[in-house]
């Protein structure tokens, strides 16, 4: 096809950024001379529009309509303000804040300036700041939207755009309505949109409330003796886990230096992400060489949060799950009543916690778009590290309180004489050795995940590891959810749900192995060393088998695929 010389000179000359307008210059000179590698960029670049979604928009930065930059933020601002005007905001405020990205400040004080010139009253944080604190501010100071310009843990290529509409992410029907709002704006020249410097800055305030809030949820009477070492992977959230700290009475972290101030270019890590291998590696050095007891990472804007630990002797990261369980479990010994809510990718393992302590369990889709939505929540979690762990005050993922929730957990632990891995075979002897894992298929071209699910649904097993199968359609909905893309199987001991990836070019596959309780009917009456032995043995065995019933599992999976 191609390429459409004078859309793209339009577009250079409507950027308000010399830096993206100089680089869509040179691609179209080097493209005239031949170049096919500038051809295929600018033809991805103006292949169609940046989709706006349910995860807002996200993508590299670059030039054209497909790319995040400053048209592309400035267009998606004014979409988001005409709705709010049409659905009755006019001189409401909207918190906007942002990380420490490429141009995220940029981003910011253009959205800032378009709302502001709609007539909204735009309050922009005065430094960069996690996500999390944005999800709060929205309630705390009474705004009607928020907007967070952040890519989360993606690459250092990247930038993103996150709404909120109250204090929660946007869902269905709200994305479409703001995304034909979007291409409305997108209809006119960028210049058509007014702008005005009236927006106020907020700063000292917010991040003293989001820091009060925090100490709050650790009574003053509470153990608080650790040692920890701790990573922000290079993102915004030291300086605001210092703040929570020094008001909580925590003591300070072994910090990563490397990793310590905000840096856009990820210099230390391949992949700014917690969950990804090699991410933790500095933080897991740093706890070996402290002696400490815990090791945790936020994610780049600090809404996630990953820990490890020492288990069976040897440090190591623990899964999503693992950590959802042992929050959860902790919050219900704490008597937190409510609705305990995960995704239909999580473990199945917090509804059997809730119910044995006469608590709801509520299945969502995944995101916490839709977790922070449930009726009552108590606790919330999906398996991307992502943890509700404080709803009334942030209904969306946060890593911060996590991390503080972490802390105190495992300072009550140490001063019984325990650790995060002796509660994790207590709940395994109580409830069931769960594994769960993933199967992760990243691709270039797009069409291979649309293949791959439609082979799955045309040729679903019969069978896993030798057990019947039975299958379910996600697009027909589930369990009350509303329909989305991906398949669950489900047998006596295994459940496997596939779907694509809602931010990633990822195909993604979730594994969980079940077994039953270890204990036997006498474990009450037993006492003494011997037992206590026993019992352990017995979860060791048990996790063992689950390893090898999962390494079937991911190998039957893959097959299965076609990737």
């Amino acid at each position: 096809m191609p390429l459409d010389l004078a859309a793209m000179q339009a577009w250079r000359d409507a950027d308000r950024d010399p830096a993206t307008a100089t680089a869509l210059g040179n691609l179209l000179e080097k493209a005239a001379a031949g170049d096919a590698e500038a051809s295929a960029e600018l033809a991805d670049a103006f292949s169609g529009r940046l989709a706006f979604g349910t995860a807002g928009l996200r993508a590299p930065l670059g030039p054209g309509p497909n790319r995040m930059n400053r048209v592309v933020v400035s267009q998606a601002a004014a979409g988001l303000g005409r709705w709010l005007l049409d659905a009755g905001h006019a001189g409401e405020q909207v918190l906007i804040g942002y990380d420490a990205r490429y141009n995220s400040d940029v981003f910011a004080r253009d959205t800032a300036e378009i709302l502001a010139g709609l007539g909204l009253r735009p309050l922009l944080t005065e430094t960069a700041v996690p996500t999390p604190v944005v999800a709060f501010g929205i309630g705390h100071l009474g705004c009607v939207a928020g907007v967070v310009v952040t890519a989360s843990h993606n690459p250092p290529a990247d930038n993103g755009y996150k709404v909120y509409v109250g204090g929660s992410q946007i869902v269905p029907p709200t994305d479409v309505e703001i995304a034909e709002r979007i291409a409305a704006a997108a209809s006119v020249p960028l210049e058509a949109h007014p702008r005005s410097a009236a927006y106020a800055f907020v700063g000292e305030e917010l991040l003293a409330a989001y820091a009060e809030r925090l100490a709050s949820l650790v009574p003053a009477d509470a153990p608080r003796d650790l040692g920890w070492a701790y990573t922000p992977l290079h993102g915004v959230g030291a300086e605001v886990v210092a703040r929570v700290l020094d008001r909580a009475g925590f003591p300070a972290p072994a910090l990563v230096s490397e990793q310590a101030l905000p840096d856009p270019a990820f210099p230390t890590v391949a992949f700014p992400n917690p969950e990804e291998p090699g991410a933790m590696d500095l933080a897991l050095e740093l706890a070996r060489a402290t002696d400490a007891d815990v090791a945790i990472a936020n994610d780049p804007d600090a809404d996630r949060c990953a820990v490890a630990a020492v288990v069976d002797g040897q440090w190591r990261m623990l899964t999503g799950d693992e950590l959802g369980w042992l929050l959860a479990d902790d919050a219900l010994r704490r008597g937190t009543p409510g609705t305990y809510a995960c995704s239909v990718v999580s473990s199945t393992l917090l509804g059997d916690l809730a119910a044995a302590a006469g608590q709801p369990f509520a299945m969502t889709l995944t995101g916490f778009k839709w977790i922070g939505r449930v009726p009552g929540l108590a606790f919330g979690y999906e398996e991307a590290i992502g943890y509700c762990t404080d709803p009334a005050a942030v209904a969306d993922k946060d890593g911060i309180s996590t991390l503080l929730r972490v802390l105190a957990l495992v300072a009550r632990l140490r001063a019984d004489g325990l650790t995060l891995a002796d509660r994790l075979d207590e709940i395994a002897r109580t409830h069931g050795v769960h594994l769960t894992a993933q199967l992760s298929f990243r691709v270039e071209d797009l069409a291979l995940i649309a293949d791959a699910m439609a082979r799955l649904r045309a040729r679903t097993p019969d069978a896993l590891v030798g057990e019947p199968v039975t299958a379910t359609d996600l697009l027909t909905g589930w369990n009350g959810l509303p329909a989305t893309d991906g398949v669950l199987l489900e047998t006596a001991r295994f459940r496997v749900v596939v779907r694509p990836s809602g931010t990633e070019p990822k195909l993604k596959c979730y594994l969980q192995v079940r077994l039953p309780r270890t204990a036997g009917e006498g474990e009450a009456e037993a006492v003494g060393q011997a037992a206590a032995v026993g019992e352990a043995a017995a979860v060791a065995v048990a996790r063992a088998e689950a390893a090898g019933l999962m390494e079937q599992l991911r190998a039957e999976m893959a097959g299965a695929l076609g990737l």
